[in-house]
């Protein structure tokens, strides 16, 4: 769902994942009969005319809550055009996406751009912006640096202006032993319709990536096997022990940290402040024997941390909902450090956050697996998945459909996977 503020003809449309009550495209301008009674006959009439201009498949008396985000987007914007707006303005739109869904997004942005719309179209996303964009410009902590012709520019070029130095592609570094411990085992894990007899093994020191398209259970397994979402069979085994995990509590003694996809609403406490966000996982590290937290450690805890990740931040006393997305993610990412948690599971975690970031998180994803962590990491990004895992696993429809080594993953078997276009691989 997006949160509209149209505004003088200018409309902007922030991404968040609330769920709202059901919209319509006319809210709050209902056509009205008799001054009092909705008019529903021309509310839907002129909602109609709305999608056929945009070229829309969609029936305007759908209830927005039972639509797929990418529909959602399509009805904001068709919105926007109800209020006759001349500038759209789109913060990360296709971040919760399908491939599929972005080509029909750049379909309706088009459309408008035909119509004497002008878009605004913020991504870290770089090979979009060669895609749709006319002209690009650039931003660094909050300054001006450059506007350039997408076609006169390369994709380096571009990142070199965001980061405002060279950014070499980091690939995975850590070299995996495959007599290493298994650290985690997860046997016939079933809930509902959503896990359908997942099994797999995670050793020490691998980074074991887990591919697939939107809905295909990855994050269900991961909250699963993190204790937040209930299940209905199966088996954990950490370390070789079988483990109860009924909780997130749970997960947390038996060394599992998750790093959620959505980290402002399960990773962060955004109005806190940095110092506390790092130590929220190991309270009792942090206390004395009164009960009071011992504040001083905090600090100095939280102090190695910033230095070892390389968090910017201007004090620990900065609330953590001001640092940059890339930021963010590394607080959370110091907060199971903190905890010593020996099994991460990273779902989408380089999502909404620039190239600059993401190398960084990268390299941090190969520091723990050369120490001897082991990760799970969920990402919809294909080339992320096939840079930086050991091992892939890839999911569609709740289950399990192939599984490769990354010397032999390629993006079309992964698609077949994914897709079931492929009979079903355990190597």
């Amino acid at each position: 769902m997006y949160l509209v503020i149209p505004l003088f003809g200018l409309y902007v449309l922030f991404p968040t994942r609330r769920n709202f009550a059901p919209l319509n495209i006319f809210i709050g301008r209902e056509p009205l009969k008799a001054g009092f009674v909705l008019n529903e006959k021309q509310l839907n009439q002129q909602a109609q005319e709305l999608l056929d201009r945009m070229n829309l498949d969609l029936d305007p008396r759908a209830r927005v809550g039972d639509l797929t985000v990418a529909k959602q987007q399509m009805v904001e914007i068709v919105r926007a055009l109800s209020f006759q707006s001349e500038v759209l303005i789109m913060d990360e739109p296709t971040s919760m996406l399908t491939d599929s869904e972005i080509q029909e997004l750049f379909r309706i942005i088009r459309e408008l751009r035909a119509q004497g719309v002008g878009i605004v179209h913020i991504s870290h996303r770089m090979e979009e912006l060669k895609q749709i964009a006319d002209r690009v410009t650039v931003l660094r902590d909050g300054q001006y640096i450059a506007t350039v012709s997408t076609e006169e520019v390369t994709i380096d070029e571009i990142i070199s202006m965001m980061v405002g130095k060279e950014i070499y592609e980091t690939a995975r570094t850590s070299k995996l032993d495959v007599d290493s411990e298994v650290i985690l085992e997860v046997r016939n894990l079933n809930r509902s319709r959503e896990i359908k007899d997942v099994s797999f093994e995670l050793r020490r020191g691998e980074i074991l990536g887990f591919a697939g398209l939107v809905g295909a259970g990855r994050t269900e397994v991961a909250r699963a096997i993190f204790g937040a979402d209930p299940v209905d069979s199966g088996e954990i085994y950490v370390h070789g022990q079988r483990v109860e995990i009924r909780s997130p509590h749970d997960a947390v003694r038996y060394g599992i940290g998750y790093l959620s996809e959505d980290r402002r609403r399960y990773g962060l406490m955004p109005t806190l402040d940095v110092s506390t966000n790092i130590a929220a996982a190991a309270l009792e590290r942090f206390t004395g024997v009164m009960g009071w937290l011992l504040h001083a450690q905090i600090q100095r805890t939280a102090q190695a941390q910033v230095s070892d990740l390389s968090i910017r931040t201007p004090t620990l006393e900065q609330r953590v909902r001001y640092l940059s997305g890339g930021n963010q993610q590394k607080v959370v990412m110091a907060k199971w450090l903190v905890r010593n948690c020996e099994i991460l599971i990273f779902d989408e975690p380089t999502r909404g956050i620039d190239v600059g970031a993401k190398s960084e998180i990268y390299k941090l994803l190969n520091d723990l697996a050369e120490s001897g962590k082991g990760i799970i990491m969920i990402s919809s990004e294909m080339p992320e998945i096939l840079r930086m895992s050991h091992r892939i696993i890839v999911m569609c429809e709740g289950q399990i459909t192939g599984e490769l080594p990354a010397a032999e993953a390629t993006q079309e078997r992964i698609l077949q996977y994914a897709t079931r276009r492929e009979s079903i691989a355990r190597q």
